[in-house]
């Protein structure tokens, strides 16, 4: 009977932990790594050009699933072409294990073929960075980086030797239980009714919302109908909030539209839901609350009157019984029909009669295929104008998913996305 490897026991608990599929390229510091994969029922090796796409696919898996995704390099190049495809899924929130194999142990420290030090290389990319030296540290080692990435929805990045990999394991493999769904962090009684004082107080409110409005939708609809409040969206809080919103004014930023800046810039008050929106010249820098689960985000972009941390439905789900509804629509009324003048004058002008133009408008094409797209379709969008059309001309429903490098900002991300999607 062939002795359990120390591969094959990390192979084990991936599978434990759900994982079907490794995106990588194959090395000889991995091929351990592989043949327990070629071993074991339930998973496959995904095989791509370069290891930057591995991670890429990594990551959107990641996103789309809410699950862990794994990707792996071999040493050297071939760990260090991951980097970009990881710096996008840590931005991205996306659950990733990158396995970065290693030279053989004993040359490590002398300038040997292909060196380098991915324990260092990886860490600024990373929630979670270890190398495995012994047999000894598995399988706990692997267990942290596999919950850390996944209860930080960030990058866990093991570093693993050849020779390790295919050393005998120390020990049972056994099995724990790894916490995949997070819990929810509630505002302080304190802090709801601040919130709520301050939209009481306040004759014209706007809400501006980004990805951790993901779940808040109705919450999100409930407060604009109180508050008489326009509603505006970053990038990636578009899919989520722009659908049946009777309130909508775009985006604003760099690929903004509509009447979004102009709502945001007049508003009394300016309340940010779940963004983290980095374009700070964009934004009032006063008259401003900020809703986000992660207290470290709270005024780092703009100055805040006052700063909620928790979680946004459970927040909004806690202040709207405290909420005064507004009967003056005048402010909502007026951004409604300058956002829907923007939409014809702007947005549609690139659109319209334009079918027989040569060569093809890009923004024709991406109305198109909106057109004919499924209504669970995922985009995956390139960095550039990419953005700009996927901005205008996509429409979200509640279904459709749009994956991009939107806060890494790398090239060349929406092929090796689209085939982890």
């Amino acid at each position: 009977m062939r002795n359990l490897t120390v591969a094959q026991q990390m192979v084990d608990i991936l599978r434990q932990a759900g994982v079907e599929r490794i995106y990588g390229v194959v090395g000889d510091s991995l091929n351990s790594v592989v043949d327990a994969v070629r071993r074991t029922d339930g998973i496959e090796w995904v095989h791509v050009r370069n290891e930057e796409a591995a991670a890429f696919a990594a990551a959107a898996e990641a996103q789309l699933t809410g699950r862990l995704a794994v990707c792996a390099g071999s040493c050297g190049p071939g760990n260090t072409h991951l980097i970009q495809g990881l710096y996008d899924a840590h931005r991205s929130g996306a659950p990733v294990l990158a396995l970065a194999s290693h030279i053989p142990s004993h040359q490590i420290g002398t300038g040997f073929f292909q060196e380098t030090h991915p324990e260092r290389l990886f860490t600024e990319c990373s929630d979670y960075c270890e190398m495995i030296s012994t047999p000894g540290q598995m399988p706990r080692v692997l267990r942290i980086a596999l919950q850390r990435a996944l209860g930080n929805s960030a990058v866990s990045v093991l570093v693993i030797p050849g020779d390790v990999a295919h050393e005998e394991a120390a020990g049972p493999t056994g099995s724990s239980d790894l916490v995949t769904e997070r819990g929810r962090v509630v505002a302080p009684d304190t802090q709801v009714r601040g919130l709520a004082e301050k939209l009481n107080a306040a004759r014209k409110v706007m809400l501006f919302c980004g990805a951790g409005v993901r779940d808040a939708h109705a919450e999100v609809m409930a407060l604009a109908e109180k508050a008489a409040a326009p509603v505006g969206h970053t990038l990636r809080g578009k899919e989520w909030i722009q659908f049946d919103n009777p309130y909508d004014v775009g985006m604003s930023g760099l690929l903004g539209y509509g009447a979004c800046f102009d709502a945001m810039h007049e508003a009394d008050l300016v309340v940010l839901l779940g963004t983290d929106f980095p374009y700070n010249d964009f934004l009032p820098q006063a008259r401003t609350v900020q809703i986000d689960h992660d207290a470290g985000r709270l005024g780092r972009r703009t100055l805040l009157e006052l700063g909620v941390h928790g979680d946004v439905r459970e927040t909004l789900r806690s202040v709207l019984p405290l909420v005064e509804a507004k009967q003056d629509r005048a402010y909502l009324d007026r951004m409604l029909h300058k956002h829907a003048k923007s939409l014809e004058t702007v947005v549609s002008a690139y659109t319209r009669d334009v079918g027989r133009h040569t060569p093809i408008h890009p923004e024709y094409a991406a109305s198109v295929l909106d057109e004919l797209a499924a209504d669970d379709a995922v985009f995956t969008v390139d960095t550039g104008m990419s953005n700009v059309w996927a901005a205008r001309y996509l429409t979200p429903n509640g279904r459709r998913r749009v994956i991009g490098s939107f806060l890494h900002g790398t090239m060349a991300n929406a092929l090796p996305h689209a085939i982890g999607a």
